[in-house]
Order: C-alpha cells, then structure tokens, then sequence
C-alpha cells in the first residue's frame, strides 16, 4: 500500500502527463519529474537498405533518422527532431535554441501498423530555453512510420516514410 501511495501523487499532480498505463506502466516517467512541455511531430522516419544480417544476398531496411517539425497545440512551429549522433541520439531541437538529445529506454508497440510508443532518458540537455534540464521525453500517439513491407532493391535505397507522434518532455522538481 505504501508504494501505491507514492505513486499515485505524482500522476495525480501532474496532469499533463499522457495516460500510457492501458499501453505499458513500463512507458511511465514516476518520481519527481513533470512534464513541462508538449509538442506534435509531423515529418518522416528514413529508413535506408543495407545488407541483410542474416543473407549477405538480400537488402533489409535499417531504420535512418528521425525528420520532423514540431508543432504546438495551436499548430505553431516550435522545434524540430533529428538524428543528433546518428538512429541512437535522437535530438529535439526547439527554435528558441534549446536542445535534448536522448536514448531509448523503453519501446511499446501499441499500434502494430505505427512506430512504437518510447520512453528516452534525456543524455544531454542545453539551453537557454524549454528544453534545458529535460531528464526524460515520451514518444506516444504515433501513427506511420514503419519500415515499407517490401523489401530494398539496392543498396543505399532510402525510404521517407510519414509519421507523427506526440512528445512529451519531464524535468525534475527536484531543487
């Protein structure tokens, strides 16, 4: 019962968090983060074709980069997504010219045919301006985004498929 309870303020306090617990808890960010801003994300994950892992004669898809435009509730440019340091450093970029790069923690697919739902730990983050201090982002809401069904027929072939998605960024409270 005591660990409900110290569970339970920080949803209930944190009214902008997205509800991920019919999905996995595992997407939760618990403690004292919060999330202090939201943005929408239209734009395009690339996936390029490399040899086959497992059939040196095949072409697979490898997924890229992000690409995509962030949008505020009002539909108000705010920042942008990309591959800071290649597919594993992801980067969110707002134009007041803060910027969060994270890692993946946590992937669920809640949509088979969308992107899976993520939970990143922010790695870095610098400011001045919204971003700065993010110690956690969710990616949820997606929708496209998966790799084409058919297969690569060359090498290098590059694959701009369309998503969006929602992201939510958490600082800590903690002082």
């Amino acid at each position: 019962m005591a660990a409900l309870l110290t569970v339970l303020p920080a949803r209930a306090t944190d009214n902008r968090a997205p509800d991920v617990s019919g999905v996995s808890t595992n997407l939760e960010v618990l403690g004292d983060n919060k999330v202090h801003f939201h943005a929408n994300a239209i734009g395009v994950q690339i996936y390029t074709a490399t040899v086959s892992p497992t059939d040196a004669t095949k072409f697979v898809w490898t997924f890229t980069a992000p690409e995509a435009v962030l949008f505020d509730n009002d539909g108000n440019i705010v920042g942008t997504h990309y591959a800071y340091a290649g597919p594993t450093r992801p980067a969110w970029e707002t134009e007041s010219g803060s910027l969060v790069v994270g890692a993946r923690q946590v992937g669920v697919t809640a949509d088979p045919t969308a992107i899976p739902w993520l939970k990143l730990i922010a790695v870095s983050s610098q400011g001045p301006g919204v971003l700065d201090g993010t110690t956690f982002i969710q990616r949820v809401n997606t929708a496209g985004g998966l790799a084409p069904a058919t297969a690569p027929t060359a090498l290098g072939q590059e694959a701009r498929v369309p998503y969006t998605a929602e992201y939510y960024f958490y600082r800590s409270t903690a002082k």
